[in-house]
């Protein structure tokens, strides 16, 4: 089943780490958000593929948007 990974604050997306077809394990960063100059990473909540990538770098987030699914 897959999993939607969600933003969880207003941010920009400073770094994108990881890209769809990528193998990740739980724990491993997925994209860096910027919120009043901190970074926040988004990491994977479980083992999987990265089945979907929604973000760029210099895009803006905000509540709820969807970052990735992983299957």
């Amino acid at each position: 089943m897959a999993e939607e990974i969600r933003a969880e604050m207003v941010a920009n997306v400073w770094k994108v780490v990881a890209a769809a077809g990528d193998t990740v394990a739980e724990g491993d960063t997925l994209v860096i958000l910027e919120s009043m100059k901190m970074e926040i990473p988004v990491i994977a909540e479980a083992d999987g593929v990265v089945q979907q990538l929604a973000v760029s770098e210099g895009d803006v987030v905000q509540d709820g948007d969807l970052i990735a699914v992983i299957g």
